[in-house]
C-alpha cells in the first residue's frame, strides 16, 4: 500500500465546516479530554482533526506508530471499541497501549465507506475512567462517525466530478454545476447542522452544571432525537446533491407515521438553539399527510430557524400546522421589519439572504425549503407587510 498523503488527507477532512463542532460535541458528550479523527491504513495512523483538552501534543498531520495504537485493530475488525476503565477492563488491563498513551478510558468507532472500506477512525482518550458503554453515548458517538464516512464521500465525488469534466473543454458547464453543488452541500450542512448541534450543546452543557437534575433522562433523549435527526439530514444532503446533479429532488412519500412529532422535535430543536424566543404552536393535524417526514421536517426547520434569525426575537413566533379538505397547510408567522419588494422577488433563489447579507450562511434555507414543497407537489409562498412576515406551505393529500 503507497504511504499516505498526509496534506490530502488532513485537508479533505478539514473541507468539512461541522468538523469542529463534532469534535466539541463528542468532547461534552463523553467528557473525554482528547478527541481526534484519525486516518488510519495498516501502515500510518495520522491525526486530520484534533480537540486536546489535556494537552496530549498531538496536532492535525501527526502521525503515531500504527502498530501502537488500538485504531490498528478496529480498522482490521471493524468494530467499535469502547474502555471504561483501563486498569480493570479484563479485554485490555495488559494491552501495551493504554500505559504507553497514559489513558484509562477509550473509545473509537471506524469510519465506514459505503464499500466497506474503513477509511479511518473517530476516536477519544481520557486520563480518568469514563462511563461510555451507555447507548446516550454510544449510539450517538457511532452516528457522528458514520456522518463524516458521508460527507467525505460526498467531498471525494464531487472532486472526482471536477477532475473528470475539467478534462474536456466541452463540459466546462457541468463543471460549473458541480462547482455550485459544492458550494450548496457546505451550505446545507451549515445550515440545517446548526440547529441539532445546538440542541445537543445546550442539552450537554445543563447536564455538566446539574449531572443530578431530575431531567436528565429527559434532556438524554432530546439529545439522542437530535443526533438521529443529525443522521437523517446526512441522507437529505445525500439526496439534494443527487437531486441537483439528477435534475431534481426526489423524496419518499408514506401517510403511516404521524408528522406532529417532526414538527414538535424542530421547534424543541429550536427553542433549545434561542431560548430567550417564543414560539406559539397550534398543531391540529387531523388526518394523516402523505409526505417525506424527514424533508418536511427540515422544510420547516428552515422555515422556522429564518423566522427567528430575521423576526422581531422580542415577539413571539406562530406556527400553525393543519388538515382541511384533504389540504396540509403549514404556516410559520413573525414580526419585525418587513422583506422588501426587490429581496421578495429573489426570495427562493439559491445564495440570497433577504435585506440582510451580513447574516451568516449562503442564503439555501428558503430555497431547499421551495424545492422540498415543489418535490411534494406543493406550494411555498411568502407574504410581508408592516403586520407580519408569514410563510405558508400547503400540499393536497390526493397529489
Amino acid at each position: 500500500m503507497m504511504a499516505i498523503d498526509i496534506e490530502a488527507e488532513v485537508d479533505a477532512v478539514q473541507q468539512i465546516g461541522a468538523v469542529p463542532k463534532i469534535l466539541d460535541v463528542v468532547g461534552r458528550m463523553t467528557g473525554m479530554g482528547f478527541v481526534a479523527i484519525a486516518r488510519v491504513t495498516s501502515r500510518q495512523w495520522v491525526c486530520c482533526a484534533v480537540r486536546d483538552k489535556i494537552n496530549f501534543g498531538l496536532r492535525e498531520g501527526g502521525e503515531l506508530q500504527v502498530e501502537t495504537t488500538i485504531c490498528n485493530e478496529i480498522q482490521q475488525h471493524g468494530k467499535t471499541v469502547v474502555i471504561n476503565d483501563a486498569q480493570t477492563d479484563g479485554a485490555f488491563c495488559n494491552h501495551p497501549t493504554p500505559a504507553r498513551y497514559g489513558f484509562r478510558s477509550y473509545i473509537s468507532a471506524p469510519i465506514i465507506l459505503s464499500d466497506g472500506t474503513i477509511w479511518g477512525t473517530l476516536c477519544a482518550i481520557d486520563p480518568k475512567p469514563r462511563e461510555l458503554g451507555k447507548p446516550e453515548i454510544l449510539g450517538p458517538f457511532q452516528l457522528l462517525s458514520e456522518l463524516i464516512a458521508a460527507q467525505l464521500e460526498l467531498n471525494q465525488r464531487l472532486e472526482q466530478s471536477q477532475a473528470d469534466l475539467r478534462m474536456s473543454q466541452a463540459d466546462l458547464l457541468d463543471e460549473r454545476r458541480t462547482s455550485e453543488l459544492r458550494e450548496q452541500f457546505i451550505g446545507v450542512l451549515g445550515h440545517d447542522l446548526r440547529n441539532p448541534l445546538a440542541s445537543v450543546e445546550a442539552g450537554m452543557r445543563v447536564l455538566l452544571k446539574n449531572p443530578d437534575t431530575q431531567k436528565a433522562q429527559e434532556i438524554i433523549l432530546a439529545i439522542r432525537k437530535s443526533v438521529l435527526r443529525m443522521a437523517g439530514l446526512v441522507d437529505n444532503i445525500m439526496d439534494f446533491a443527487r437531486g441537483r446533479l439528477g435534475g431534481g429532488l426526489t423524496v419518499k412519500r408514506e401517510a403511516k407515521e404521524p408528522l406532529a412529532p417532526v414538527l414538535e422535535q424542530v421547534i424543541a430543536e429550536l427553542k433549545s438553539a434561542w431560548p430567550g424566543v417564543t414560539v406559539e404552536a397550534e398543531i391540529d393535524i387531523q388526518e394523516p399527510v402523505n409526505c417525506d417526514r424527514g424533508k418536511i421536517g427540515q422544510l420547516f426547520s428552515n422555515l422556522l430557524g429564518n423566522a427567528i434569525m430575521y423576526g422581531d426575537q422580542g415577539r413571539p413566533v406562530r406556527v400553525s400546522a393543519r388538515t382541511i379538505n384533504g389540504v396540509f397547510e403549514l404556516a410559520v408567522t413573525n414580526y419585525g421589519v418587513p422583506i422588501s419588494d426587490k429581496a421578495m422577488d429573489n426570495l427562493f433563489k439559491p445564495y440570497t439572504r433577504g435585506d440582510r447579507p451580513s447574516q451568516q450562511g449562503l442564503g439555501l434555507g428558503l430555497y431547499i425549503a421551495s424545492q422540498i414543497a415543489q418535490a411534494h407537489g406543493g406550494t411555498l409562498k411568502a407574504s410581508s407587510n408592516l403586520e407580519e412576515t408569514r410563510f405558508v406551505f400547503e400540499m393536497r393529500q390526493g397529489h
